[in-house]
């Protein structure tokens, strides 16, 4: 079996990952939570800023740990250096028992849910929630499956799909505005909307922001089969997420155009409603099948880099041996398809709601599971790269970050506050994601072998 990557993916393979992994189910699903939670189109609009403007500072300080360790893994490699190892093994175990894998079941529900409602406009098909359920674990595995032919072909695939779903924000946008478009602060009492409620309103929707801006560092994750890392990764985490903030923004104001705060609020398929209401059915099934493309390249560019970091950590001696493997393609098999073994099994407890007559959504719940957990160890990946400063300062650094301390002040108060918010406002999934990732502690215990973990 091989033991190394090989690099065949260049910036714009890197700049497709960051888009197609950006670029999902957030920006379709995500609006009706945080209009609901927030009430307001300036608290509304406001999270989508702060949520961008959070993001962007958080990848200024991930360029510099990409750029100086250039390592697969993601944030898994920098927790591991900076830290004792128990603490990127639990960000590890986090991240595939709690909160990358239920991301990659998120996703392919809302596949299953558009693409359901293509069938039922084109044939009037009735469906319900086992075949939904059926069509999430089916995409899961095709996508694993596809990833299994090669890198190129990874790559190639990542290409096509990222400039689609680039082009359909752009039509949403286009067909909003040239349909009668609504004044979008006509609803607004701006007396009405003091800092602290600003503040409020955001802190409890935040959450659901960074969901739809999650994934941005999703190019760190395959560091090692990327052509010149150094200087192409943070390149392309920059171009990236200034690409999706400004669709993003774009997007949700032309929502806005066609669709009150209630509306939105109360919708489950804010962009399908949102054209239908512009142009008639038509249109919807048109944005239907535009949202079924962004979805499946999203899934793919997360199935595709985050298979990385499980083989990571088991070449570390920090996760099951049998994931620390390659074939002779430089792929690695083994972890493509535990992870989609393991979504399959989220996918199924995550519809034994419909069993428990739950009033909350799938998505909402499943969001509110892992927000919690991921962003403790998001201020710990933040912290890392003061850490690393110090404990690595000869290791050359090609691109270093301006105004270190300002920025990572900023970053860690806003992460913090975030924080809070989603632990009062989620209180008990944010104690299942941690109770959950706890469990870690149990294999770390009986079977790390603590002589062969590797720097």
């Amino acid at each position: 079996m091989n033991s190394n990557y090989k690099q065949e993916l260049d910036l714009k393979e890197s700049l497709a990952i960051i888009v197609g992994r950006i670029i999902g189910s957030g920006i379709f699903k995500t609006p009706a939570p945080i209009m609901l939670l927030s009430g307001s189109v300036i608290i509304f609009l406001g999270t989508w800023i702060v949520g961008g403007i959070l993001t962007i500072l958080s990848a200024t300080l991930y360029a510099e740990m990409v750029a100086a360790f250039p390592k697969s893994g993601g944030p898994y490699e920098y927790l591991k250096r900076a830290y004792h190892p128990i603490v990127s093994f639990l960000r590890g175990w986090a991240m595939f028992f709690v909160s990358e894998t239920a991301s990659i079941v998120i996703v392919s529900i809302v596949f299953s849910e558009y693409t359901l409602k293509i069938l039922m406009i084109l044939f009037s098909i009735e469906t319900n929630f086992f075949i939904e359920m059926l069509l999430t674990i089916s995409l899961i595995w095709v996508f694993s499956i596809l990833n299994c032919f090669g890198l190129k072909f990874s790559g190639w695939l990542q290409n096509l799909l990222s400039l689609l779903k680039i082009f359909a924000l752009f039509y949403i946008f286009i067909l909003c505005f040239s349909h009668d478009p609504k004044n979008i602060f006509q609803y607004e009492d701006f007396s009405q909307i003091s800092l602290a409620t600003f503040l409020t309103g955001v802190g409890s929707s935040l959450r659901y922001a960074f969901f739809a801006y999650s994934g941005w560092e999703g190019a760190t994750y395959v560091a090692e089969e990327v052509k010149n890392p150094s200087k192409n990764l943070p390149l392309s985490l920059f171009l990236g997420i200034s690409i999706v903030i400004f669709l993003y923004l774009l997007t949700n104001i032309a929502y806005l155009t066609q669709l009150t705060p209630q509306e939105i609020a109360n919708s489950k398929f804010v962009a399908a409603d949102a054209i239908e209401k512009a142009l008639g059915g038509i249109a919807a099934l048109v944005i239907s099948i535009i949202i079924v493309i962004n979805t499946s390249s999203n899934v793919n560019a997360q199935i595709f880099t985050k298979s990385r970091t499980w083989h990571a950590m088991a070449r570390d001696g920090l996760f099951f041996s049998f994931l620390k493997n390659l074939d002779k393609n430089g792929l690695p098999i083994a972890s493509l398809i535990f992870q989609s073994f393991w979504a399959t099994i989220l996918t199924l407890l995550a519809y034994s709601s419909y069993f428990l007559k739950s009033t909350v959504s799938i998505y909402d719940r499943l969001i509110d599971f892992f927000s919690f957990t991921s962003a403790l160890f998001n201020i710990l990946t933040i912290i890392a790269v003061v850490i690393l400063r110090k404990k690595y300062p000869n290791v050359p650094r090609p691109f270093k970050v301006p105004f270190l301390y300002a920025i990572f002040l900023v970053v860690l108060s806003i992460y913090g506050f975030y924080s809070f918010y989603t632990l009062y406002t989620a209180f008990y999934e944010s104690i299942l994601g941690i109770l959950l990732t706890l469990t870690g502690l149990i294999y770390w215990y009986f079977f790390i072998n603590k002589k062969t973990i590797k720097d």
